[in-house]
């Protein structure tokens, strides 16, 4: 039977979904065995413990691929005066960033980051995020929770790093040679970690050429590399953090400290420099008395002993010499409740230890770690034990053999006492020590004279200034007793780096305000020229507000202005007598993204008819736009009934008015035609014609066609227009539609007590295929004709496709009834990005501004099982612990061996442009080369899909489509769940297409013929 599926099919048919028709019994017995092969978070028995040992991958819960990036930037509500960064030390701008990770603006994300923390993967990757900008964050007021603010941070500098684009000094600022003899004092900055770095970048930028850090140590970074283990911080990230504060000038001397080799603050000034910022943190462990004496030998470590062995050991490029992990084992004891008490215990592990307990003197209620740190250590399977004070070390053969403690506990008046009755001993055979750190280094507090010193034996400081007794000296970071994290040591130096600068120039006369206007950052994307010349006119960007909402009054527009839009139409206007009034409602979400809430609508629909203001306002509103706004254009929308009389009186009153140029709006789909205007006048191409001929000889500043795409063929209305002698077109206008009906028939919007409705325009993303059709046909027809774009422009990656597709200028509306003015920002930097990447070949396999994806499970990196195990396995249930036992037998076999224990830098070398940056009109119709007629397609090379099984969540959507969209060419493994395409692909992509992971599904060259199944064979031998 030809109806009916061929045996072959029919297995691989099995696992299809079915209409249900009975519910179904399974014995408990069975259900559990079933729940353990189809697991895939971690089992709670300790039988089920990862070995860590030697692997120090990425566990962060933060961290994000391209995928999870912007998903979760979509659901960001992008809030007014948000909250969230009321809450960041460093006032990241939190809602612009992740507005441009939604827009796929990767760079401007990451600019936007920089700009207020030069350190920003950095905290991105390790910023106790929960506590500070995602604890005020409002969507924890529903039900889906915070934005994973700290994780979409994280991306973007991350994909940015990849660029390996560096920081250029602001162009706004002469040459250095220019610059006044102040900005060429000798700068000295004590201790290379982030609150030196931070102060250094933002005085670099402010144009401070002569500025050097001293370091101790022999590796940069400062805490940052020492004490967060790889696993939250890889090297690489401060690194790439460092050159770019390098790109700028900034020295950076290591093995030269406060206290070494005779260096002190007075040999400082003695040398020449103006200005000492003191960045050393707090350098010397916190050591009990009961663990006086003890060495490393022993077994025991403090803090700053145990976690830069286990740095120098895990970091690659941290140092020239390889060392060798501490070497534990058996049960390790880590003392403290902070964060480093939690990097100690999760180390630990991963040099070893077969069980670590942190103890803590206080209760969970009082835990000074972040959450997140809390929750890391106790997937890893550390015990935790709480209310224990340490009193006596047990010693065995010259060897720590355990602790004892003393319980403690908490009074009515909230004062902690030790209860010497109750003793806890517990066996161990390392302790290490994270009660904190201290400056008590002699040498280092004598280097310190003649600044006063507090009582902590710390830096007498101006919070406000972070000025020290003596008006040279500044500090910030751990040293200056404020900062309890890495952010807040960044905002220490960028607080430090203005008052610095306001003291320099007080030494040289110059007097700087109070209030701080830091530099922001910049790269050479930054200098890309955007602007584009369209019938003579030069638009400084090509962005603009579409004649609608946006744009109902002018003094919108002027805001518009000052935000950075390029160029703006008024809304419609007409003649007094044809005036008309809104009803309401009459802008409601659409329904083309299902039940979705919030900003980011896929579309809206209006019956919102043209301006309620008379055309007076609107003439005299230009004319005061143009003066204010000399390089920004003004096109007046004007809107009359088809009477030659009219259109010369509007055409000649607005050309009047300073219009820079005239849109005639032949397009409105609502209301409008029924008045014989509008829609009525542009969708008979004789009209068209006709009223671009009477406007044409009215006026003689350039004109534009505004179409509908609610017509047969576009391409007739603006060969009429061009005929007409109209300069351009506007492609297009809004779609007709209906959009939604209640459950009981009502139409939305319904107007009235009577809930009458009409046809109205649908706008927004849901009309760009049509709208993207409508440009490149126009293209195609009428090569060089200006177009005006609009319809689904979003993001300048949307307005990319738009000028490839042959657009001269884009219009904006949806977006802004999305969001606000301000999104003009994120367009240019990512237009400006799009077209700088172009001329880098380094980048020739990036799409725009996302790079190639690699495997990942989680948004972290999948190391090659294949290889290990000459097969690929799903990531649940017996599978996922084959996966990781091979992963840990693996990175324990590369103990001690010179190979890297820690995934391969992502950090790329300095890209330099290899060709010229193509300017806005370069692009423009780029992509009509390729598109053409159906007939004119290849049907002889064929691609068949290959899905990547290490990246496959095994979800089974390719299978499900393919067997009741397609061509039952897929098949699922009952057991693992794996999709495999066998040779019956025909190549249709539907499987890519509803794949919810990027690039898990690849369309590759077909390597056999393809035969298409005609079912019935072609002219049969009977």
């Amino acid at each position: 039977m030809l109806s009916k599926d061929l045996p072959d099919i029919e297995s691989i048919l099995a696992l299809n979904p079915r209409v249900k028709t009975h519910a179904q019994v399974i014995s408990t017995a069975t259900k559990k065995k079933e729940k353990k092969h189809w697991k895939r978070n971690p089992e709670r028995s300790c039988d089920s413990c990862v070995k860590l040992e030697n692997n120090f991958d990425d566990i962060k819960h933060t961290t994000l691929s391209e995928r999870g990036a912007l998903r979760e930037a979509w659901r960001c509500l992008k809030c007014v005066d948000a909250p969230c960064q009321k809450s960041c030390p460093t006032n990241l701008d939190i809602k612009s960033f992740i507005t441009s990770i939604s827009n796929k603006n990767y760079y401007g994300a990451a600019r936007a980051i920089l700009s207020d923390n030069p350190l920003g993967l950095t905290c991105g990757m390790v910023c106790p995020t929960s506590e500070l900008c995602v604890g005020g964050c409002n969507l924890y007021a529903s039900e889906e929770g915070p934005i994973n603010i700290g994780g979409l941070q994280q991306f973007a500098t991350e994909v940015f790093s990849k660029m390996g684009i560096p920081q250029i000094r602001n162009p706004e600022l002469p040459p250095a040679n220019e610059m006044p003899e102040s900005y060429h004092a000798p700068i000295a900055l004590i201790g290379c970690g982030p609150a030196s770095i931070s102060c250094a970048s933002f005085l670099a930028r402010l144009g401070y050429d002569n500025i050097t850090i001293f370091e101790k140590q022999k590796y940069i970074g400062g805490l940052s590399t020492s004490e967060i283990p790889q696993f939250r911080l890889p090297y690489e990230v401060v690194e790439f953090e460092v050159n770019l504060m390098k790109d700028l000038g900034v020295k950076v001397v290591c093995e030269k400290g406060l206290g070494v080799n005779s260096m002190t603050l007075t040999s400082l000034k003695e040398e020449g420099f103006k200005v000492v910022f003191l960045g050393i943190g707090l350098p010397q462990a916190n050591r009990a008395k009961i663990f006086q004496g003890l060495t490393t030998e022993q077994g025991f470590f403090t803090s700053k002993d145990f976690l830069p062995l286990v740095a120098a050991a895990s970091k690659p490029g941290m140092c020239s010499c390889r060392s060798s992990l501490p070497e534990l084992r058996g049960v390790v004891i880590v003392l403290g409740a902070g964060d480093t008490a939690f990097d100690c215990a999760t180390s630990a592990l991963r040099c070893g230890a077969k069980r670590v307990y942190v103890c803590f003197r206080k209760g969970f209620t009082n835990i000074r770690a972040v959450p997140e740190e809390m929750e890391l250590a106790k997937e890893e399977k550390c015990e935790f034990l709480p209310f224990l004070s340490p009193r006596e070390v047990i010693m065995k053969n010259g060897c720590i053999a355990g602790l004892q403690f003393c319980r403690t506990e908490k009074t009515e008046d909230g004062d902690w006492l030790e209860d010497e009755e109750q003793i806890v001993r517990l066996k161990a055979d390392y302790i290490i020590s994270a009660f904190g750190s201290l400056l008590s280094d002699p040498q280092v507090i004598e280097a310190m004279a003649p600044i006063k010193l507090n009582r902590w034996g710390t830096p007498e400081l101006n919070p406000d200034t972070m000025q020290a007794s003596e008006p040279w000296v500044f500090a910030g970071g751990d040293v200056a007793g404020l900062a309890n994290t890495s952010v807040e040591s960044v905002n220490d130096g960028k607080q430090a780096s203005w008052h610095i600068h306001r003291y320099i120039q007080s030494l040289h006369g110059q007097t700087v305000d109070s209030v701080p206007k830091l530099p922001l950052f910049y790269s050479a994307i930054d200098n890309v020229d955007i602007s584009v010349e369209v019938c003579g006119i030069k638009f400084p960007n090509p962005f603009g507000l579409a004649s609608a909402p946006p744009t109902t009054s002018t003094a919108m527009i002027r805001r518009a202005f000052e935000q950075g839009w390029g160029f703006a139409l008024t809304k419609t206007f007409g003649l007094d007598k044809d005036l008309v009034t809104n009803v309401s409602p009459r802008i409601v979400r659409g329904t083309t993204s299902g039940p979705m809430f919030g900003p980011g609508q896929g579309s809206f629909l209006n019956i919102e008819l043209i301006s309620e203001k008379t055309a007076a306002y609107w003439c005299q509103s230009v004319a005061e736009l143009k003066k204010d706004f000399p390089n920004n254009v003004v096109i007046s929308s004007i809107m009359c009934a088809y009477s030659e009389a009219d259109w010369t009186e509007l055409a000649k009153m607005a050309e009047a008015s300073g219009a820079d140029a005239l849109e005639l709006n032949l397009s409105c789909p609502h209301g409008m035609g029924e008045r014989g205007m509008g829609l009525a006048c542009g969708q008979d191409p004789e009209l068209v014609r006709n009223i671009c001929r009477w406007v044409r000889a009215a006026v003689s500043i350039p004109f534009f066609a505004k179409l509908t795409p609610n017509v047969t063929n576009i391409v007739d209305i603006a060969m009429a227009a061009h005929e007409g002698k109209a300069d351009g077109v506007t492609a297009t206008n809004t779609v007709s539609g209906l959009m939604g009906l209640k459950a009981d028939g009502s139409p939305w919007p319904g107007v009235g007590a009577s809930q009458r409705t009409t046809y109205g325009g649908v706008s927004g993303n849901a009309i760009r295929p049509i709208a993207l059709k409508a440009v490149s046909a126009i293209g195609k027809a009428l090569p060089g004709f200006p177009v005006l774009a609009t319809g689904g422009i979003d993001s300048a990656e949307a307005g990319l496709q738009f000028l490839h597709a042959g657009a001269s200028v884009l219009q904006v509306c949806s977006a802004i009834q999305n969001q606000d003015f301000t999104v003009i920002e994120d367009y240019c930097v990512g237009l400006k990005a799009l077209l700088y990447l172009k001329s880098l070949e380094g980048l020739k396999d990036w799409d725009g501004q996302s790079p190639p994806t690699e495997k990942h499970q989680r948004g972290k990196p999948v190391p090659r099982v294949e290889e290990l195990l000459g097969k690929s396995l799903p990531s649940f249930g017996p599978y996922l612990l084959e996966k990781m036992e091979a992963i840990a037998e693996y990175k324990k076999g590369l103990r001690g061996t010179n190979d890297n224990v820690v995934m391969e830098t992502n950090v790329a070398r300095v890209n330099v442009p290899k060709k010229p940056v193509p300017a806005v009109k370069d692009v423009i119709a780029r992509a009509l080369r390729y598109i053409g007629a159906y007939h004119e397609l290849n049907n002889q090379e064929q691609v068949q899909a290959l899905i990547d099984e290490e990246m496959c969540i095994n979800c089974g959507k390719c299978y499900m489509t393919c067997n009741d969209s397609g061509y039952q060419a897929i098949e699922f493994h009952p057991e693992t769940h794996l999709p495999v395409v066998n040779d019956n692909c025909t190549g249709c992509t539907l499987c890519l297409s509803v794949c919810p992971i990027i690039d898990c599904i690849k369309m590759n060259t077909r390597k056999t013929p393809h035969e298409p199944k005609r079912g019935i064979p072609v002219n049969p031998v009977c």
